[in-house]
């Protein structure tokens, strides 16, 4: 073969490969393969600079820095989509769709998640990409060509399956976003510079996509999803379902798309694509509902500024603003200091939000944070309140800074901070914050499970000076816990038998119970599964607790300062002597599932995935929330989602409830 040839077919090698690496998460070779065929690709490129084209890899973060964005026309425009903010007015789209097309019963529609990011238009050529740009007004926007083509899901040239032909003109509609992962990844580095976090991935996104220099946009490690295309031949296609798969074939990295027949059906997806939106690797703000058919579609035409054919169905909204009242330090049960934000009440995602972690000193500063600030507030993960970013705009000048106390406000003990961790600590064992959180999390669910022992007994009994260790629980007698305040006859019967029944809980739940740091549920489970006994654990090694699958240096030394500490080792004898157990739970515990990885999807009817995940981890395996190329089983109950069709992309093991209940059991 003649020089061309060979750079035409490493070309297209590599051009391969990234679209098995970036689009389908699927790498054919390893990493040190793909990076050996570049650099003989840039050889050839210097020794024959002629033969370098736009498709080129070499090319994704090649042009130099730009003083501005030139403008971009669309053709044709990029409209915007209307909103519908409840099922009523879903189903009014539907009736007006109906009305339009002169008494079609029913119509088939498409519906798929609606991504929050950067709306972005590719303009490709004899299947070579040739420009792309923000969607502006929609019919002017900016040129980005540079910027998007470090993007390593967006391909340089688009790949025909098969017979297929390539298009002479295709224009792709997509978002450009920012994983969840990568956007907290992001917001560590900038913090680490000492620069401002950005607020959300959207604005991260928007934010990265838009640098003048494509050095720094290809670093923020940026996806892009496509949701639409129009090509030089319209007659190509019936449905917008069709456009979609063949986005898919040809490289792109695509929308999950579910056909419906009735708009009620397109409901009932909307609502199971809500109820997985923490599933879902990257953010959504509502799933878009489109007419299949393309003749419909030309039918029903367009407004000025969106198509009558399609709508989106906003979902609650991720993000409120309220006003931080005040901040309190809370001390946990390691001792460790977090400060924790008051809130004027505010709704967000249907949850009431009253208060918001700050986590520590550093973060209050970083994010300037100050009583009586308005603040933007959210549900990370949908889960845990946290303050976005600070309002400054709305500052008055009576806002109050607020600083660490230098003492416990438990006890107050002077507090302790060491160089290799931002929390304050304090170092008061006898710390009645410190004796109450302990209690309080070992009787928790995960832990130890005592039903009816609450934060607010809890307090009780601490304030009341009956106990100072979590051994003295099953010390009480029916008649100490009557002597506390409000505590009838039948409640105290009740707490004592919760308590004995605890005593069975196992080897897993006990060591969670302790509460010693960096041992989390999951890695109690291993380290159960793995030793059988405290015994062995009181002897292991620093190097004997690493060798178990995922323990990490900070919590083997965790562990062994845990086990070198005689008032520990004095607690875990009075639990035994008072007939807790010391085992796994007999017939749950071994390590048939050691260094495997499920995921759970669906709904399984046997147990709910909290009790399957502890079957898991009982058995030595690892519970992970999103499938990966590590993953080795995926358990798929009714109704799994994404996470089942990732699972097959990539080749995972899928088990039935049956399957996965045959496995442990």
């Amino acid at each position: 073969m003649d020089d061309a040839q060979i750079y035409n077919e490493l070309k297209d090698t590599l051009n391969y490969h990234s679209y098995r690496y970036y689009v389908l998460d699927d790498p054919a070779v390893p990493d040190a393969e793909y990076d050996r065929l570049l650099r003989e690709l840039e050889t050839l490129e210097r020794a024959h600079p002629a033969l370098r084209t736009p498709d080129s890899p070499t090319q994704r973060v090649g042009a130099a820095p730009a003083e501005h964005f030139e403008k971009f026309s669309h053709d044709p425009h990029m409209l915007s989509l209307a909103n519908a903010m409840s099922i009523d007015e879903l189903t009014a789209f539907d009736a007006r769709c109906r009305k339009m097309l002169d008494g079609v019963e029913a119509i088939e529609y498409a519906v798929e998640p609606k991504l929050d990011g950067l709306a972005v238009s590719l303009q490709y050529a004899g299947g070579i990409l040739k420009a792309g740009a923000t969607r502006g007004d929609g019919k002017t926007g900016e040129n980005i060509t540079a910027n998007l083509k470090t993007i390593r899901s967006i391909p340089l040239k688009i790949m025909p399956a098969g017979h297929e032909l390539c298009p002479d003109r295709l224009i792709v509609r997509g978002e450009v976003i920012m994983l969840r992962k990568e956007f907290q990844l992001l917001n560590r580095e900038r913090s680490d510079s000492e620069l401002a976090p950005f607020a959300n991935p959207r604005n991260a996104a928007a934010g990265s996509v838009r640098q003048l220099d494509p050095r720094i946009t290809a670093q923020r490690r940026l996806d892009a999803v496509m949701y639409a295309a129009h090509f030089s031949d319209e007659t190509l296609f019936e449905t917008h379902t069709q456009i979609i798969e063949c986005l898919g074939r040809w490289g792109f990295k695509v929308n999950h798309v579910t056909r419906c027949r009735t708009i009620y059906d397109a409901i009932a997806v909307c609502n199971a694509i809500e109820a997985r939106r923490d599933e879902l690797p990257y953010e959504i703000d509502g799933a878009v509902v489109k007419v299949n058919s393309l003749q419909l579609q030309a039918r029903l035409g367009a407004l000025p500024r969106s198509p009558r054919w399609a709508i989106a169905l906003k979902f609650k909204p991720r993000q409120e603003i309220t006003v931080v009242k005040n901040i309190r330090v809370q001390v946990g049960r390691t001792g460790a200091l977090t400060p924790v934000a008051e809130l004027e009440p505010v709704s967000v995602g249907g949850v009431e939000i009253r208060r918001a972690t700050l986590h520590n000193q550093d973060e209050i500063t970083r994010k300037d944070i100050r009583i009586g600030d308005s603040v933007v507030v959210q549900r990370a993960g949908d889960v845990i309140p946290e303050i976005v970013k600070v309002l400054d705009d709305r500052r008055t000048g009576h806002e109050q800074i607020f600083t660490m106390p230098a003492q416990c406000p438990g006890c107050g003990v002077a507090v302790s901070a060491s160089d290799d961790e931002a929390v304050v600590r304090c170092t008061n064992r006898n710390c009645p914050a410190v004796i109450r959180e302990s209690i309080r999390h070992f009787a928790s669910r995960d832990a130890m499970n005592i039903e009816g022992l609450g934060s607010k007994l809890v307090s009780r009994l601490v304030e009341s000076g009956r106990v100072t260790s979590c051994a003295d629980l099953y010390d009480l007698s029916a008649s100490d816990w009557q002597a506390l305040e409000r505590m009838g006859d039948k409640s105290a019967a009740n707490i004592v038998a919760a308590i004995e029944r605890s005593k069975n809980a196992g080897l897993e739940r006990l060591l969670f119970a302790l509460g010693i740091r960096s041992i989390g549920r999951q890695s109690a489970g291993i380290l159960a599964a793995y030793f059988q006994s405290f015994e062995k654990m009181r002897s292991a090694t620093r190097d004997d607790f690493m060798a178990v699958h995922t323990i990490g240096p900070e919590a083997a030394d965790s562990l062994r300062a845990y086990f070198d500490d005689h008032r520990n080792l004095d607690m875990l004898a009075r639990l035994q002597a008072s007939g807790v157990a010391m085992h796994p739970v007999p017939g749950t515990s071994d390590n048939r599932l050691a260094h495997k990885t499920f995921v759970l999807t669906g709904v399984l009817q046997s147990a709910s995935r909290e009790r399957a995940a502890e079957m898991i981890r009982r058995r030595g395996g690892r519970v992970a929330a999103s499938v990966s190329r590590k993953t080795d089983y995926v358990v798929a109950g009714e109704s799994a989602g994404s996470k089942l069709m990732k699972a097959r992309e990539l080749n995972i093991p899928v088990l039935t409830e049956d399957e996965f209940l045959n496995l442990v059991n």
